[in-house]
């Protein structure tokens, strides 16, 4: 697999801010392929006979925009060389692109899925995956090699800084027209060949009557469909067609002209239909890759369970632990004319919060049931009257901290231990307490 060694620019590159999309990006059918988490894509879902004629194409015409050994490429090459060179490529993908030439295309193939829009960013491809924001997918037909094949958001912040390298500090064209202006202009390739393909997606409803017949556009090569049962060589030939025409001539001949495209500039060469029984033919599924969609899928729905189960225990165990619980200090309800004057630093003061300690479950002691006899002391031992020190050891000795303070019964003691603290508050404030 030849194609080029890193760039060492990692600049980010210069896009253009947000904006409203182009009408062709409005009308975009619902592209995105729908499945339930951990539900195999199947070789009709990825169109894999559509990936596999155009990674397998051996047609070297398009300039290799790093230059080098190799001026010119193939479009498989080419593609995995844009990748590969992108500032958001990671080391270790890059090393396992290096080591695995198989993976490397079988990368290149979702990445091409992503940037035509048949992969949104919702999706992920290992089981381990956590996060609810996205599903689970086993793809058989291209996860043959052990790599990491990334998620679907990764994959596409790869493919946006996919740019060349005058690129990298002015925006890259967002239109046909633009990549078209800077071909002419002498540039090529005009752009890089993943951003051509995100602005072919980006536009397909407008070019639809300028290179196809008004009933299919660009995202339809890429679409299964069994109305009109579109050969895969044909719809690969269609796409490898224009990406030839934006990057390299709109006037001479195409290489992958027929006699119709040759006889009609700017028309796609013809997409012939093929019959029930071929159509049926294509995208077939082998057995293995059947039975092992199903095993990473069992595998996937054991993973789910487990973490299910932690994600409750941790909740048990959570509730359970000791923790601090926020109150609120209630404000004072009696008005008074100096106090309706307190500046708003005081006024923050009175309404400020403290935490209340909640123990946990498995560290509260029993309830001291023989202590209860204690608390429910008899008229005859209310005579000799305790000093407030007494009363204080008696109640630490006596009294379940723990117990809820409207269960214990006010005794004698009780009554003349509340009236004596209330005298030392009223001499300490100098008048008698503020009623409720």
């Amino acid at each position: 697999m030849a194609f080029n060694a890193p760039s060492t620019s990692h600049m980010i590159p210069a896009w253009p801010p947000e904006a409203i999309p182009p009408v062709g990006y409005l009308s975009r059918k619902a592209l995105p392929i729908k499945r339930n988490d951990a539900e195999p894509l199947t070789r009709e879902d990825v169109q894999f006979d559509l990936l596999q004629y155009l990674f397998n194409d051996s047609n070297i015409v398009f300039t290799n925009p790093l230059s080098g050994k190799h001026p010119k490429m193939s479009f498989g090459d080419l593609y995995i060389s844009a990748l590969y060179n992108s500032s958001k490529c990671s080391k270790v993908l890059k090393e396992k692109m290096l080591e695995t030439p198989l993976f490397s295309i079988e990368f290149a193939k979702i990445s091409l899925l992503t940037n035509v829009g048949r992969i949104n960013t919702t999706m992920a491809f290992f089981p381990e995956m956590k996060t609810a924001l996205r599903t689970y997918h086993p793809v058989p037909s291209l996860q043959k090699t052990d790599g990491n094949a990334q998620d679907a958001p990764r994959i596409k912040n790869c493919l946006k800084a996919a740019l060349l390298a005058s690129e990298l500090k002015a925006a890259p064209p967002s239109t046909p027209e633009e990549v078209l202006e800077k071909r002419r202009a002498g540039l090529k390739p005009p752009t890089s060949v993943v951003n051509l393909i995100f602005v072919l997606a980006n536009h397909a409803a407008p070019l639809a009557s300028v290179h196809f017949d008004g009933s299919l556009n660009f995202l339809d090569l890429f679409l299964p469909n069994k109305t009109k049962r579109l050969s895969s060589h044909d719809r690969g030939k269609a796409f490898l067609w224009l990406l030839y025409h934006y990057l390299e001539s709109d006037t001479g001949p195409n290489p992958f002209d027929d006699y119709y495209s040759s006889k009609h500039p700017g028309k796609i060469p013809t997409l012939h239909r093929l019959t029930m029984h071929d159509y049926e033919n294509e995208n077939v599924d082998t057995q293995e890759e059947i039975q092992w969609g199903s095993q990473r899928s069992h595998e996937r729905n054991i993973f789910l369970q487990k973490l299910v189960s932690s994600i409750e225990t941790e909740k048990k165990n959570k509730a359970g632990a000791p923790h601090f619980v926020t109150v609120s200090a209630a404000p004072e309800m009696a008005p008074s004319s100096s106090r309706s004057q307190r500046t708003g630093q005081e006024q923050l003061k009175d309404e400020r919060q403290f935490l209340h300690y909640v123990p946990s479950q498995e560290s509260l002691p029993p309830r001291l049931e023989n202590r209860a006899p204690h608390m429910h002391r008899s008229r005859a031992s209310e005579g000799n009257e305790r000093t407030m020190l007494q009363h204080a050891w008696h109640i630490a000795n006596t009294t379940d901290a723990l117990m809820d303070s409207d269960e214990e019964v006010a005794d004698h003691h009780v009554r003349l231990d509340y009236s004596r603290r209330l005298s030392v508050i009223t001499r300490i404030r100098r008048r008698p307490p503020t009623p409720p």
